[in-house]
């Protein structure tokens, strides 16, 4: 079974590198670009066929190693 964790910087915390890819665009010529913000996606291949269980696994891995939770949150969707 594959799931998706989509990990993202907070609100509030600072995302040097999304500052940095929004000026970029601007430089590059692509007017109109609002706030840019970074983060991670990483696909999980998982054993077993039970949905809940799997996501319960999923969010388990980012709260435990996946994601900072301190700075950083995230979300598990079924692929």
């Amino acid at each position: 079974m594959k799931l998706i964790v989509t990990v993202m910087p907070k609100n509030g915390v600072l995302d040097p590198q999304g500052k940095a890819i929004e000026h970029a665009l601007g430089t590059l010529g692509f007017e109109g670009v609002g706030e840019v913000r970074t983060g991670k996606v990483i696909e999980l291949e998982l054993a077993g066929s039970d949905p809940a269980a799997a996501k319960a696994q999923a969010e388990e891995m980012a709260r435990k190693l996946l994601a900072n939770t301190v700075i950083e949150s995230f979300r598990v969707e079924l692929a």
